[in-house]
């Protein structure tokens, strides 16, 4: 079986409980660590799919590998390779296929609910209807042309997107504890003493971690067997 190429742009923000599900599954991937300077590769069609993680910067920034990456994205969508992206990556795939990438007025930092609108959808979440998730993030995508939404909250609309056998999510469902411990380290600076509906603080992120983390390793099963039913 061909790779997938698993893209991470920060050190902080790895494969998560998303390279666990993968070697648990036997499936081959490859890390490309864009924050090291490894290149995009350029043809889909050597990959059965396409995974991108999280980072820190903004899918508008100029990196040297922007471009170079939002062309592969569109090949590997015209080659019916599958893509999927957890926030930055989720934002990078909705540019690439032409929706806007702007600061919300609303960013989310920790656990809360998102629903599935569409019943159509929620085959891709084990059939919820709603499940807490992680967020950390001050940007969102617009949805893309032909996209159909699949997560929605009270604070920003557009909190995932399927599009055929692809799916682009704003939220962080790879998280494992050592992640959460990880950021909540890393980015202590980011985090209010108290909490407000939005953003939480890091004694309410680390309530209960292990049974929200547990809670949402089950949704990410679901979410990673059915993109993995479009692996080439």
């Amino acid at each position: 079986m061909k790779p997938i190429a698993l893209f991470r742009f920060s050190p902080t923000e790895g494969p998560g409980h998303f390279g666990e599900w993968l070697d648990a599954q036997g499936i081959p991937w490859e890390l490309i660590a864009l924050d090291h300077g490894e290149m995009v590769p350029a043809d889909p069609r050597a990959l059965a799919g396409i995974a991108m993680m999280g980072g820190p910067m903004s899918a508008n920034d100029d990196l040297p590998w922007n471009a170079p990456l939002l062309g592969l994205l569109r090949d590997a969508v015209a080659a019916e390779v599958p893509v999927i992206g957890f926030c930055l990556g989720g934002q990078l795939f909705a540019k690439a296929l032409g929706a806007d990438v702007v600061r919300t007025a609303n960013p989310e930092i920790g656990w809360g609910e998102v629903t599935i609108p569409h019943p159509d959808l929620r085959e891709w979440f084990g059939g919820r209807e709603r499940f807490t998730t992680f967020q950390w993030h001050y940007d969102v995508f617009g949805l893309p042309p032909g996209a159909t939404r699949a997560l929605t909250n009270a604070f920003n609309p557009e909190q995932g997107f399927v599009l055929g056998k692809h799916i682009g999510l704003q939220c962080h469902i790879e998280m494992t504890r050592e992640m959460v411990d990880s950021w909540c380290h890393t980015g202590a600076n980011e985090l209010p003493s108290k909490s407000s509906p939005a953003k939480q603080s890091a004694d309410e992120i680390l309530l209960n971690v292990e049974a929200r983390l547990a809670a949402l390793s089950r949704v990410a099963d679901d979410v990673f067997s059915r993109w993995a039913r479009g692996l080439r």
